[in-house]
């Protein structure tokens, strides 16, 4: 039986509304981290590192439509909590249609911009070899031209939850894995086409992921929202950006952090430096998508809760999602940090420095855990409230304040090792500014 938004949720009912947003981003991780599998073991050593050097830009790209989807949805679940659902279906459409045409503009300029983008971060270290800058430059182009897709995928699923059917998202996302792992193993491992295959692959994944959505919120009638005609309402569109705006930059701050960390670790250790920091963030990816798909999962409940004035309620998911992450993020530091030679093993590809270097980083960034969930949610929970400038600020502090600061501080206050230091730090602060605003905010919204 599907939850509905205004039921009184039990930790039963969180983890049901939740479960299927954190096997979506989860699976999502790690069908992104398939590529890196395959091209760690079947291709070059500079395709690995290649990969992991434009990654950051990608994501960039695609976090359009993290921005459109969680800031979206947001408003549309306040609309539904407010008892209006035909101007919650008007609104939906128009994030829809607004996210393709975006989407469209951007994947067309980036096909001519990766070119220049990749050799200038190539620039920032003397370390970086001619064919790394050129397996990425084709990874990147064919990307490029399908983010449009990608960015429809994330703008999607946000709104499943809203349509109280997380487990049609997650099929969708399902799929959409499923045929990127399948390809991946066809082009790399099989017909060995290296970067080529792997983003062949992935552009696939992105079509099933986000072409059978448009279908599913057009036909389908047992939607609380659905895709059809809408109204030019920019005063929708912009709240939507507002509320998303967080989501958006906090990934550019966190692909820039990415393109930084690159250029100390290139300087610091070559190619194997870059190549420990891909390793350390395919395990993130997995791990903090675990609280990112919490996050989204729980998000409509707070938005609809907010729209209806349920204080009480609000109040109760929000204590009961700070024991959920707390316990979370306790269990992930123990197995990042006694696991950590397992996982740099997957993709050391018999490369013992390689293996050396990235299990000790693992275990410094292990600490990471401990704190990043917290960050994360409370980003998540001021989108949900509508309000996109604190959410942003918290994003913002996490990323460009402290971890770009650090990365350039700690190599120099604490040696090379240091560098694997530099998120724990910047999780801690950000922390510390995220819990002013929640203590600072309590009267406004009545979370506890």
């Amino acid at each position: 039986m599907a939850i509905k938004l205004n039921e009184h949720f039990t930790f039963k009912k969180i983890l049901k509304i939740t479960i299927f947003p954190i096997f979506m981003m989860v699976f999502t991780s790690l069908y992104s981290i398939v590529d890196g599998i395959f091209i760690a073991n079947f291709a070059s050593e500079s395709s690995f590192a290649a990969v992991n050097l434009i990654f950051p830009f990608l994501m960039i790209i695609g976090s359009l439509g993290f921005m459109f989807g969680t800031g979206g949805s947001a408003l549309v679940s306040k609309y539904l909590g407010e008892g209006n659902k035909q101007k919650a279906s008007k609104t939906f459409s128009l994030i829809i249609y607004s996210a393709a045409i975006v989407g469209l503009v951007i994947s067309i300029i980036g096909v001519f911009l990766i070119e220049p983008i990749v050799k200038a971060m190539a620039s920032l270290s003397p370390n970086t070899t001619e064919g790394m800058v050129k397996e990425a430059i084709k990874y990147g182009r064919i990307l490029c031209s399908t983010q449009v897709f990608f960015i429809l995928q994330n703008t999607f699923q946000p709104f499943f939850l809203v349509n109280e059917k997380p487990k049609t998202g997650f099929l969708f996302v399902l799929g959409g894995g499923l045929s990127n792992m399948v390809f991946d193993a066809l082009f790399i491992g099989v017909w060995q086409f290296g970067v080529v295959g792997a983003a062949f692959a992935t552009t696939i994944g992105y079509l099933v992921a986000s072409i059978g959505p448009f279908f599913y919120f057009i036909f389908n009638k047992d939607n609380n929202i659905t895709l059809g005609k809408t109204e030019a309402v920019y005063k929708d569109i912009f709240q939507s950006m507002y509320n998303g705006i967080s989501e958006f930059v906090g990934n550019i701050a966190m692909s820039l952090v990415s393109i930084i960390y690159n250029a100390v670790l290139l300087k610091e250790y070559g190619a194997n430096g870059v190549s420990a920091y891909g390793i350390i963030m395919y395990v993130s990816f997995v791990f903090m998508a675990i609280f990112i798909g919490y996050s989204i999962g729980i998000a409509p409940v707070i938005s609809f809760n907010y729209g209806a004035k349920n204080h009480h309620e609000l109040k109760n998911v929000f204590l009961k999602s700070l024991i959920i992450i707390g316990s979370t993020s306790l269990v992930m530091f123990i197995l990042a940090y006694f696991a950590s030679k397992p996982f740099a093993s997957i993709f050391s590809s018999g490369d013992e420095a390689l293996l050396a270097l990235s299990t000790t980083a693992m275990k410094i960034f292990s600490f990471t855990f401990l704190f990043c969930g917290f960050s994360i949610f409370f980003s998540s929970f001021f989108t949900a409230l509508n309000n996109g400038t604190i959410s942003m600020v918290i994003s913002l502090s996490r990323t460009l304040l402290f971890q770009i600061s650090f990365a350039f501080l700690f190599p120099i206050l604490f040696g090379a090792n240091g560098i694997w230091w530099a998120m724990t730090g910047g999780e801690i602060c950000c922390l510390i500014v995220a819990l002013i605003f929640i203590l600072t905010k309590r009267n406004k919204y009545h979370y506890y």
